[in-house]
């Protein structure tokens, strides 16, 4: 993995056999980053992405191996209790056009990834709320 800053902007080369969410937090951390917009595009071959159920309070996750792009990968950098937290979702399209997608647990990369994150001067914690199960944005 390679970065650079540019002011809010930091510019990621995520590479083969790297986990993204890995990768992600070595940045964030490294650059004390404690809210960011996420995005990012390029290429996996295993991952792990998952749906929420309200009701049961559990994530129903589902692990995706083969060539894939990623079609769109998404979320924020943020904190919980004072610590690092991302929120990510992932969406990738196989050989067959099927696009498979979901909060993300986990990814590694194929090929390449192509990450960016924007910096927002601020801070917004993260807190369980009881009626989700959820850890939702605390203003």
């Amino acid at each position: 993995m390679e970065y650079r800053r540019f002011g809010s902007t930091v510019v990621a080369r995520i590479d083969r056999g790297e986990e993204i969410l890995a990768a992600l937090q070595r940045i964030a951390e490294a650059e004390g980053i404690r809210l960011a917009e996420v995005s990012a595009l390029g290429a996996v071959d295993d991952f792990t992405v998952g749906v929420y159920d309200v009701a049961e309070q559990a994530y129903q996750s589902h692990r995706f191996e083969g060539p894939f792009e990623i079609v769109s990968l998404t979320g924020t950098v943020n904190t919980m209790h004072g610590g690092y937290y991302a929120h990510i979702h992932m969406s990738a399209a196989g050989a067959d056009g099927r696009v498979l997608g979901g909060h993300l647990n986990r990814a590694v990369v194929s090929a390449t990834c192509e990450l960016l994150l924007r910096c927002i001067d601020g801070t917004v914690d993260r807190a369980r709320d009881p009626q989700t199960g959820l850890n939702l944005f605390s203003f």
